[in-house]
């Protein structure tokens, strides 16, 4: 199959990749960082998460991030809606997508949201339905796609069941997720070959973790499967919680540096990428998790 010839990024790095940071990050802060995405060209932005604030303290801000983003025409903002309630809380957020999400290990499903993959589907059933009836846009993050931290490795039946269930319920594009970064090229095309009888490759995107060096290299191997829709978070924020000390997402900056030397337009700059990624890192007091980043204020340096 040819290679796109432009590729669409979500940058999730304002939800997923502060999500799981100890540290607080400034509502002002997350603000300013969609700003700055937006001003590096991103026009598909995940941008916070209304989950219970007991759970995941950083998101407690949601409404006020939402509420403070200067919006810009053209661009899609998404938010995490993991319930009704959540749903509810974001409607006056106005966001253009929400997401629900799903696991392709059972065991996952129960360690993470107590309760079964069928039974999480039922959950956000009602969700959907609202959501589509609002006009509003629904993305459905499939989790564990590969390997699970649980059952280790995940079969691709799993991902096709979980794939359909998602369909059935009125999901309108899916996420194809290494949440644990232990794919390799082969095992993330036979995730997405799994997906395909259920979403076509345009309502499919990648999204790679590279807590084993591997996010670029299955990104290359979803490109060649026609994908042209991928995920991942700007200085690479977003660590992963099931391997100490690992990388979590892909860094923006690393995709966007491959896509373009393969002549693959996306419609970012790069520099002001780099200067996104500085900022948020230096709000955590922290270097960027990102190659690129570092190749290139190195050249800038010298």
């Amino acid at each position: 199959m040819p290679l796109p010839t432009r590729v669409q990024i979500i940058d999730v790095a304002p939800r997923d990749g502060l999500q799981n940071e100890k540290q607080p990050v400034s509502a002002a802060d997350k603000i300013a960082l969609v700003a700055q995405l937006h001003e590096a060209g991103l026009t598909e932005i995940e941008v916070t998460s209304y989950v219970s604030p007991k759970w995941v303290p950083q998101m407690a801000d949601a409404a006020e991030v939402m509420a403070g983003i200067a919006r810009k025409p053209g661009v899609r903002y998404s938010v995490l809606t993991p319930n009704l309630k959540g749903y509810e809380a974001a409607l006056p957020g106005r966001p253009d997508e929400i997401v629900v999400f799903g696991a392709a290990s059972e065991a996952f499903s129960q360690k993470n949201i107590n309760c079964s993959i069928a039974e999480s589907i039922e959950r956000f059933a009602p969700v959907v339905a609202a959501a589509k009836a609002a006009g509003i846009a629904v993305r459905g993050a499939m989790s564990c796609t590969v390997g699970c931290p649980y059952e280790g490795e995940v079969a691709p039946e799993k991902v096709g069941y979980l794939a359909r269930l998602m369909q059935g319920i009125g999901v309108e594009r899916v996420d194809v997720a290494d949440t644990i970064g232990v794919g390799t090229p082969r095992t993330v095309q036979a995730a997405i070959e799994a997906t395909l009888p259920y979403f076509d490759v345009d309502h499919i995107s990648g999204h790679f973790h590279d807590t084993y060096g591997q996010a670029v290299a299955n990104t290359l191997a979803a490109l060649q499967m026609g994908v042209w829709n991928f995920q991942s978070s700007v200085a690479g924020l977003g660590g992963c919680p099931y391997a100490k000390g690992a990388t979590g997402n892909v860094a923006t900056e690393d995709v966007v540096f491959m896509l373009h030397g393969m002549g693959i337009e996306t419609g970012i700059d790069l520099d002001r990428l780099v200067d996104a990624g500085v900022f948020i890192s230096r709000a955590l007091g922290r270097e960027p998790q990102s190659r690129v980043s570092k190749a290139i204020r190195n050249k800038r340096a010298g």
